[in-house]
């Protein structure tokens, strides 16, 4: 699924593509793919509107109209999106397609068609997309030690497990809470109510510290991302612990192990992480 660092990078590459334009045409080819409102108001709504702005929040992206509408796209875990001329061939399991005034096309895909999309109208309060129910972002300057003590101190579940809470903190799947844990030194499986404040205020400045470092990794040309589909995203190979079980640790050199925690993989050293 893609994580925040992702999802940054669709929109840090379509944003400057689709700003300014308006849609004239809209296609959906799998209507269960427009989760509210209904396929016929969500179109005709949308038809004849000037995109304003696109932005992240958590793994979502927000596309902003003019008239003060969005639009909001959860991806899961095989949705792209896509800025391609009109003529450019129709790739396999495209289920929406925003005709836009500029001979372009945004498209979404989606091979699951587990993504989602929501349109909310100006004033409308959203209680349909989860948005409402987010935590914090991860660079926003309330994550201190002292925030996470405030959110994990009562908490019995494992430290993993709570960063993978998006109503505790925004963004933050299963790639990057491994990568977060081993920088920060810390066990996947300890108890969250077991932190130290040392250990909390390493985790507070590797949080954002470690999603920045891959985001600047997964910096992509619109050329390279359109070449990609949407889908060749350049941090694999350099992360540390996520899918590297039973390699050696790039610390101290012991093997990485894998455990199940919350019904979710997770790679870590047994040496390095306590």
């Amino acid at each position: 699924m893609p994580e925040l660092p992702e999802v940054e990078t669709v929109v840090n590459v379509l944003k400057p593509q689709i700003i300014d334009l308006t849609v004239s045409r809209i296609t959906i080819n799998k209507p269960q793919v427009i989760a509210y409102p209904a396929v016929e108001e969500f179109c005709t709504r949308l038809t004849g509107q000037k995109i304003s702005g696109m932005k992240r929040r958590g793994k979502f992206i927000i596309i902003c109209f003019a008239s003060g509408d969005q639009l909001i796209l959860h991806l899961r875990m095989t949705g792209c999106l896509l800025v391609t001329p009109a003529e450019d061939n129709i790739a396999d399991h495209t289920h929406v397609i925003f005709e836009l005034e500029n001979n372009t096309q945004l498209r979404f895909i989606d091979t699951r068609r587990f993504g989602r999309f929501w349109m909310i109208k100006k004033g409308e309060e959203d209680n349909v997309s989860g948005i409402n129910k987010l935590g914090i972002e991860p660079f926003d300057a309330v994550l201190t030690a002292d925030y996470l003590q405030s959110i994990l101190s009562n908490r019995k579940k494992t430290i993993k497990e709570c960063l993978l809470d998006q109503s505790l903190i925004a963004g933050i799947g299963n790639i990057y809470s491994d990568e977060i844990l081993f920088r920060a030194n810390i066990d996947p499986m300890r108890k969250a109510n077991t932190l130290n404040s040392c250990e909390l205020e390493r985790l507070a400045a590797e949080i954002p510290r470690t999603l920045k470092y891959y985001m600047e990794k997964n910096e992509i040309t619109p050329e390279e991302y359109l070449k990609k589909q949407g889908r060749g995203y350049n941090n694999s190979s350099f992360l540390n612990v996520y899918g590297q079980d039973n390699k050696l640790c790039p610390v101290c050199g012991e093997i990485l192990h894998r455990r199940v925690i919350g019904g979710r993989s997770s790679v870590y050293c047994q040496n390095c992480q306590k």
